[in-house]
């Protein structure tokens, strides 16, 4: 009795190929690639993605020419630019919260006071950081993540595997991506905006009708609680803002 194993070598190809793809966008992704997620979990949920659906896409590696290192060295650059091009695109979602943080803590008066964000472990204003990780449970809450496993699998008929790499469609994404961030971000922000707009024009009356009273004193704890109260208020509002964004933008990907 004997045992075939030529198999292996084009298994081994395409499954290699999967996870270049599929390890990529999982490092890059919201919700799934966070930094607070340890290393080596991601790295088990891309290689069980990548089991997961690799009997659904191995097909569109058998055209791979194993005779030589070249063509599958291309073909795996192209597979981790795709991987890099999707998870940006996913990722750049979250920085519409990032952008509105930023805005609002400076609107309040508090722009100095930072702390470490654990999602991306690195200094940002303290309301970038409170929204940011709220973005990221409610992404996991409402089942968001599931949309990025579907825009992991869709990808594959979106960008064949050895088809030429449309740097166009990829630049487009990345431009639309980029550009509803920074709009959601600021429809975010924009009560916050009126807001800072509203009480730095009543200070400035106020100042030059009582010379006498020190205004920055009381403006700046005035500021803070109101910004906040303001922001409890519309909390609601603001994370129904954001998911309708990055459920219509991981639709996108997922569904088309």
């Amino acid at each position: 009795m004997t045992i075939n194993l030529t198999f292996l070598p084009s298994l081994a190809a395409a499954f290699m190929l999967m996870f270049a793809r599929l390890g990529t966008m999982v490092m890059l992704m919201p919700g799934l690639g966070e930094q607070g997620i340890p290393m080596r979990v991601r790295l088990v949920i891309a290689i069980m993605l990548t089991l997961v659906m690799m009997p659904l896409h191995q097909a569109a590696y058998t055209s791979v020419d194993l005779s030589n290192f070249a063509p599958v060295i291309g073909l795996l650059i192209k597979e981790v630019i795709i991987g890099i091009v999707l998870g940006m695109a996913g990722r750049l979602t979250i920085s519409a919260l990032q952008v509105a943080g930023v805005v609002v803590a400076q609107q309040l008066g508090i722009g100095f006071a930072s702390t470490v964000d654990p999602s991306q472990h690195e200094q940002t204003a303290i309301v970038s950081s409170f929204l940011t990780m709220l973005g990221v449970a409610l992404i996991f809450a409402t089942d968001l993540h599931h949309l990025v496993i579907g825009a992991l699998e869709q990808s594959y008929r979106i960008f064949m595997p050895g088809a030429p790499l449309p740097a166009g469609d990829f630049a487009q994404l990345i431009l639309i991506t980029t550009a509803g961030a920074f709009r959601v971000g600021a429809q975010i922000a924009a009560p916050f905006l009126v807001f800072g707009l509203l009480f730095n024009v009543g200070l400035g009356v106020l100042a030059r009708l009582m010379p006498q009273v020190q205004i920055f004193f009381l403006g700046i704890p005035a500021s803070i609680m109101l910004g906040f109260l303001l922001l409890s208020l519309i909390l609601a509002a603001v994370t129904a803002v954001f998911l309708g964004y990055v459920g219509s933008m991981l639709g996108d990907l997922a569904l088309r």
